[in-house]
């Protein structure tokens, strides 16, 4: 598995599907639809690591900021940077998107 980060429209997706043939976008907004059904966002992450151990996931980093006032997207914040910490430490590469510039954090 390969992680993207980095602000919204930042250029993730388009370097993730030049680079990598494809992506999964948006993973931020997967977490949030979990927690909206009552769906426990980091079990259903691992279930998708599990059927999708190549994949390549591209998702915005919100954390950075004002926080939310809402009881239910400060969950939805913390959830968000909790499952980066752990996608980024099982992946085998993290990279992190600035104005359409790749960094790496972490792998080859």
């Amino acid at each position: 598995m390969r992680l993207i980060v980095g602000g919204a429209h930042q250029g993730k997706t388009r370097y993730a599907e030049t680079k990598y043939g494809g992506c999964v976008g948006g993973f931020q907004i997967k977490i949030q639809e979990w927690l909206r059904v009552g769906l426990d966002p980091f079990a259903e992450t691992e279930k998708f690591l599990a059927e999708h151990p190549d994949a390549v996931i591209v998702m915005d980093e919100i954390g950075c900021g004002i926080v939310p006032i809402e009881k239910d997207d400060r969950a939805w914040r913390e959830a968000v940077g909790r499952i980066g910490c752990a996608l980024a430490e099982k992946a085998e590469t993290v990279e992190r998107i600035v104005c359409g510039i790749p960094v790496k954090i972490k792998g080859l």
